[in-house]
């Protein structure tokens, strides 16, 4: 059987394009029109993303048997969690864009996008440094823990909030494109001729705007959110990245696991916007795996070196992030915030 440099069959990576592809098509098609999400249908999408992953888990169970079948189902757990944190600060991004609800999956669907194809990126350069040696994981396990702990720092600051204006994206859109302040409908840019039929209007009078720029494109706040969102879902795969490889080496089982995870990002968003008040000690769930991960990471690059003879298995590793989850969300609703019972 012709195998593919993803070191599996030409005919799964077949089946996970068709999955992948058809997926994104069913998304845009369903949600093509500018709309509110309601948390029942985000559930019930939720629900159908967690289907499709299934079905390939099913698939990779009976052509390769339960090993590789677990790897997925670990590494797609460990990308879900994982992105709860990212979820968050999506949240704080459109919070201070003050972007419209209706608008949120058109943004969350193109930075998904991006996300695919960022992925494969450090996918391919992640597991091609594995290569090079057993202190390449080591290195890995201190950038995860280093995460952890930047975490655990991040929740004793949580009434500092950023200010996006000093972004490193929000700097970028600025230098290669004037800006219009206002939403523009759902576009994400806005040309020359359109900028100047609005200043005519009078509620638009106070507005600041270079009319002299070279450019006749101006972005809109719906990109410049869209771009910080991107930078920070970069930044957010370099620790997610390395923490998935923890669990398999193949590329194929790192990228289907984070793939397969992702694309359900963006009704799972709309389900964590609605809960996030409920979910309080779900952060530390994340933290608390993250440690564990850097410890496996750890495990694994020491019994290449010494050969101790300890490792954890994938089927160990799904149920002990499985489990820390389920703790997490269950504290959360056993003792809730000091806030969450002021407002009972």
């Amino acid at each position: 059987m012709t195998t593919t440099f993803l070191g599996f069959p030409i005919q799964t990576a077949i089946v996970f394009v068709v999955l992948l592809v058809g997926a994104l098509f069913i998304d845009l098609f369903s949600h093509r029109k500018d709309s509110v999400i309601s948390l029942k249908s985000a559930a019930l999408w939720s629900v159908f993303w967690i289907a499709v992953s299934m079905l390939f888990a099913a698939y990779l169970f009976y052509d390769f048997g339960s090993e590789v079948g677990s790897l997925f189902l670990t590494g797609y757990a460990l990308e879900k969690v994982l992105s709860v944190d990212n979820l968050f600060v999506m949240m704080a991004i459109f919070s201070w864009f003050s972007i419209p609800s209706k608008y949120w999956h058109r943004i969350l669907y193109w930075g998904i996008i991006g996300a695919i194809i960022f992925r494969g990126i450090f996918v391919v350069i992640g597991t091609g440094l594995l290569s090079l040696g057993s202190y390449v994981e080591l290195a890995f396990a201190l950038v995860v823990g280093w995460t952890a702990v930047m975490m655990l720092k991040s929740n004793d600051n949580e009434e500092e909030i950023e200010d996006y204006s000093q972004h490193l994206a929000y700097r970028l859109v600025k230098r290669f494109f004037p800006v219009w302040p206002k939403i523009y409908g759902h576009n994400f840019f806005i040309n020359r001729q359109h900028v100047d039929e609005e200043l005519t209007k009078p509620e638009n009078k106070d507005l600041v705007v270079n009319r002299t720029a070279k450019s006749a494109i101006y972005a809109t706040p719906l990109f410049l959110c869209l771009a910080v969102i991107e930078i920070s879902d970069v930044m957010f795969a370099f620790d997610s990245v390395p923490a998935v490889i923890a669990v398999s080496r193949e590329p194929l089982i790192i990228y289907s696991a984070m793939m397969f995870a992702i694309l359900g990002l963006r009704s799972l968003y709309f389900v964590l916007e609605a809960l996030k008040r409920f979910l309080v000690h779900l952060e530390k769930s994340v933290v608390v795996i993250l440690f564990f991960i850097a410890f496996k990471l750890f495990l694994n690059a020491s019994e290449h070196l010494w050969h101790h003879g300890y490792s954890i298995s994938a089927t160990a590793s799904l149920i002990i992030i499985l489990v820390v989850l389920a703790i997490g969300i269950i504290a959360s609703f056993l003792f809730p915030s000091k806030q969450e019972d002021e407002n009972k």
